[in-house]
């Protein structure tokens, strides 16, 4: 399995545990929604280490967590 496929995993893994939306989180870490369900899809292959740290942020774990 790819790291791109675990982070897709992780994001929307998380997001469910924590009980929010995408468009709630998308707020939470200050990116476009279209970012982030780019990146849950998997479609975003590579997003880059600032839209990693603000996801990580916002679910209050480290950039390795989500990758």
């Amino acid at each position: 399995m790819s790291s791109n496929q675990n982070l897709s995993k992780n994001i929307k893994r998380l997001r469910k545990t924590k009980g929010l939306s995408q468009e709630k989180l998308a707020r939470l870490a200050d990116v476009a929604n279209n970012t982030l369900i780019k990146m849950e899809t998997g479609e975003n292959k590579n997003p880059t280490l600032k839209t990693l740290k603000k996801v990580a942020n916002a679910f209050g774990v480290s950039v390795d967590d989500l990758i």
